[in-house]
C-alpha cells in the first residue's frame, strides 16, 4: 500500500501526524485540524502528486506540505486564513450605505 491509499484510509487528523511523522501542538490541532487538512490538500492539489514518483518522495511531498499547513495555522488563525467559504464571508467589505430617508429626502 502506497503513502496516498494509506492517507486516504485515516481519519483523525491526529493520525496524518504520526503516519507523516509530523510533530504537532495538541492545542493547535484542536482549535485549527479541519483548516489544516484543508490546507494541506490545496498545497498537494498543485503539486501533481499522483503522476509517478516514488513512495518516498510521495511521503516526502506528502510531509512538506502538512508541516506548511501547520505551520500556516501556528502564525494564524482559521478566521485569519478563511480556508472555508464560511470564513471567507466571515467579514464582507462594508458597502455603501444609503439611508431609507436619503432616499425621500433627493425627491424634495
Amino acid at each position: 500500500m502506497g503513502i496516498l491509499d494509506e492517507l486516504r484510509q485515516l481519519s483523525a487528523a491526529e493520525d496524518f501526524f504520526r503516519v507523516l511523522d509530523v510533530p504537532y501542538d495538541p492545542q493547535v490541532l484542536n482549535v485549527a485540524r479541519l483548516h489544516i487538512l484543508r490546507r494541506m490538500g490545496t498545497y498537494l492539489n498543485g503539486a501533481d502528486i499522483e503522476q509517478g514518483g516514488d513512495d518516498a518522495a510521495c511521503r516526502a511531498l506528502c510531509r512538506a506540505q502538512l508541516q506548511r499547513a501547520y505551520d500556516d495555522f501556528t502564525r494564524s488563525t482559521p478566521i485569519t486564513e478563511r480556508v472555508f467559504k464560511v470564513h471567507r464571508d466571515a467579514i464582507r467589505p462594508s458597502g455603501a450605505f444609503v439611508s431609507l430617508s436619503e432616499l425621500t429626502q433627493s425627491g424634495e
